[in-house]
């Protein structure tokens, strides 16, 4: 299976919220249950630092269980710190020692005209 393609726009200074669900070629819903998941968002794919991470570890992504649902959110305190422009990113999903990059795509940062 190869990453599916998704560009995604978050922005600064408003809280991004994704849902997703991962499905089977019956579009039945993957069970999630033991699943982490890992994101990373940076300037280019062989830059050695990312822009933003999400993690299930940090809480910026949530799993479902079996209803096969994937959650990806940033608050809005954390975009505000986010510089406008276009990255890339990769979501991985990650069974035991099982890796499954399941999107990449470009990542647009919109700038925030009204500010606090």
């Amino acid at each position: 299976m190869s990453a599916g393609a998704l560009d995604i726009v978050a922005e600064q200074g408003a809280t991004f919220l994704l849902a997703l669900l991962w499905t089977d070629s019956n579009d039945d819903p993957i069970d999630l249950t033991g699943y982490t998941a890992r994101m990373h968002v940076r300037h280019v794919p062989n830059a050695s630092t990312f822009v933003v991470e999400l993690t299930t570890e940090n809480g910026r992504i949530t799993l479902g269980g079996t209803a096969g649902t994937i959650g990806l959110s940033i608050d809005a305190e954390a975009t505000a710190e986010l510089s406008p422009g276009e990255f890339v990113y990769d979501l991985e999903m990650v069974d035991g020692d099982n890796v499954t990059r399941l999107l990449e795509g470009a990542c647009l940062i919109h700038a925030e005209v009204t500010r606090p």
